[in-house]
């Protein structure tokens, strides 16, 4: 693999990220990851095969001295500003599939909410959106 991110990879970094902050990747929101790469146009062109190498990559960042701030660099520096509103909408996605939301997750948010210059409007109807698409009737 080279060392170049690519923007596809950045944002299964924030996905991965959003998975793991809390110390548990669950069975759903993996499965997710994965539904979300087959069905998102955000993602064509993605070699699927790949899901796992990125993912380790991510880890190892993750894993090091200043590894939170590096990934989150790492991810602005890979994508096109227009697509930090789908890296952000990608983690509250990840993070709502299982219906609770833990206060690491909420402060992975901001960090990543910041880094990427976000408002806080355009960030709260992200995620006011996912709670509206996994509230039960």
């Amino acid at each position: 693999m080279t060392n170049r991110v690519t923007p596809h990879d950045a944002l299964i970094f924030v996905m991965v990220m959003a998975s793991a902050v809390d110390n548990s990747m669950n069975e759903k929101e993996l499965r997710r990851i994965g539904q979300l790469i087959d069905i998102l146009p955000v993602f064509a062109g993605f070699e699927k095969e790949r899901l796992i190498e990125v993912s380790q990559r991510c880890a190892e960042i993750l894993a090091g001295q200043e590894g939170l701030d590096i990934a989150l660099e790492t991810i602005k520096d890979a994508m096109p500003p227009h697509a930090y509103r789908a890296a952000y909408a990608l983690a509250v996605e990840i993070m709502a599939v299982d219906l609770a939301v833990k206060p690491e997750e909420i402060r992975f948010l901001q960090l990543l909410r910041d880094r990427l210059n976000l408002d806080k409007l355009t960030c709260a109807a992200i995620e006011h959106s996912a709670v509206i698409r996994y509230r039960s009737l």
